[in-house]
């Protein structure tokens, strides 16, 4: 529980809960943090107080970040993460096209939005953006300026 009208800033105070968390062995090393997002989402703060609580782990050394996959715990002996077999947006983009031919989206009705997909994956909104991206360029959607992101009809998705 974040203490507002205290002394501490809420930065040093997320910083301290997620440095608990990876001394008490809840965050294992090579395994992610919660994005800034979810901790925005979590304690109820703005992006930066999220942003703060990050670097200030990262300067530790107690956590690192990979451009396009996310934040991790270091290990104590600096042992790499577990790898990731795909980059995140591909998994993104694979997962709905599951979800296209199972016919839990049908052609011609909205995928998620930019919104619901970066809570669901705890991602940045870029990697949602290119794994819809991704989507558009195989045909499996199409994007119609100020209504959203769509199912392709069934004839425009590419041969398996």
């Amino acid at each position: 529980m974040l203490d507002h009208d205290g002394d501490t800033h809420l930065y040093v105070q997320i910083a301290e809960i997620i440095r608990e968390q990876i001394q008490r062995g809840d965050l294992a090393p090579g395994r992610p943090i919660p994005s800034e997002a979810a901790i925005q989402s979590e304690f109820g703060v703005a992006r930066t107080t999220a942003r703060r609580a990050v670097h200030m782990l990262r300067e530790e050394g107690l956590i690192y970040t990979v451009q396009g996959e996310g934040t991790f715990v270091a290990a104590p002996d600096s042992a790499p993460r577990e790898p990731r077999k795909l980059p995140m947006y591909r998994k993104i983009a694979e997962d709905i096209v599951q979800e296209i031919r199972s016919g839990d989206l049908r052609p011609r009705r909205p995928v998620p939005s930019e919104t619901a997909l970066v809570q669901r994956y705890e991602v940045a909104r870029e990697t949602v953006r290119r794994a819809i991206g991704r989507l558009r360029d195989q045909g499996w959607v199409y994007t119609v300026p100020q209504r959203g992101t769509f199912v392709s009809a069934e004839d425009k998705w590419p041969e398996d």
